[in-house]
Parts: C-alpha cells; sequence; structure tokens
C-alpha cells in the first residue's frame, strides 16, 4: 500500500483492497448482514491504513458534509467516499465527492462495495489539481 502511495500508483490500491477484502472467511458474514453498511467497509480500510502507518481522518467534516476518510500522505490527501452500491448505484461515491466539493478542503479517491460480492465492484478515482 505505501509502495503504491510512494508511486502514485493509486490504481493498485484497488487490487490490494480486492485481495484484502478477498481474504475474509466467509463465517464472518453469516448471521449478520454487515456487509450492508457502508460503515464496515470504511471501518475496515481505516484499520488497513492506519495499520499501515498513515495518517488517516475518519468523518472529515467539510462546509458541505463528511468525508468517509481522508488519508493525508506527502503533503497529499486522498478523500475516500464509500458507497454500497445496492442501496446507491455505482458511480455515486466520486459523484459525492465532487458534487460536494469536498476536495476544497484539501484540493479524490472512491471505492463501492457490493454487499452482495462483499467486495470492490466500482472504483474511480480522479486528481484534481486546481479548480
Amino acid at each position: 500500500m505505501l509502495l503504491s502511495l510512494r508511486e502514485g500508483n493509486i490504481d493498485r490500491i484497488k487490487d490490494i483492497l480486492y485481495s484484502f477484502f478477498s481474504s475474509f472467511p466467509v463465517d464472518w458474514y453469516r448471521k449478520n448482514n454487515i456487509q450492508e453498511y457502508e460503515g464496515y467497509y470504511a471501518s475496515v480500510v481505516y484499520v488497513l491504513l492506519n495499520g499501515a502507518g498513515l495518517t488517516v481522518v475518519t468523518e472529515d467534516t467539510t462546509t458541505t458534509g463528511r468525508i468517509d476518510l481522508t488519508v493525508l500522505w506527502n503533503k497529499r490527501a486522498y478523500i475516500v467516499e464509500f458507497k454500497v452500491v445496492e442501496d446507491k448505484g455505482e458511480g455515486k461515491a466520486l459523484q459525492q465527492i465532487k458534487e460536494k466539493r469536498y476536495y476544497e478542503k484539501y484540493k479524490n479517491n472512491s471505492g463501492e462495495f457490493s454487499k452482495e460480492q462483499r467486495n470492490i465492484v466500482f472504483y474511480q478515482w480522479e486528481r484534481i489539481t486546481s479548480v
């Protein structure tokens, strides 16, 4: 994960997260519906990133809403928004970041998860250098 950030390879992070979620045993999903909540995915990614030694801000407040996670690294801010696609549809995470102009706080990265597949199904990111 750190190497991917160091190299600026944001697309590689999707592969890392996909592999990470794929490693969870199916028993963790029995008799509960935790996969239906974006907070579950946000919490797991928070633990992974924080455990890697990155500075991670949860529920990062702005004047227009709250960013699910912001990763501060190497003088950059990576804004992460989570959505469960069965509830919101694909493409909504990055759309929310843009509509609410979350980047204005830092100057974009998002992952969307499926509660049925229990993993990433849609991944977008965009570099915003200035508005």
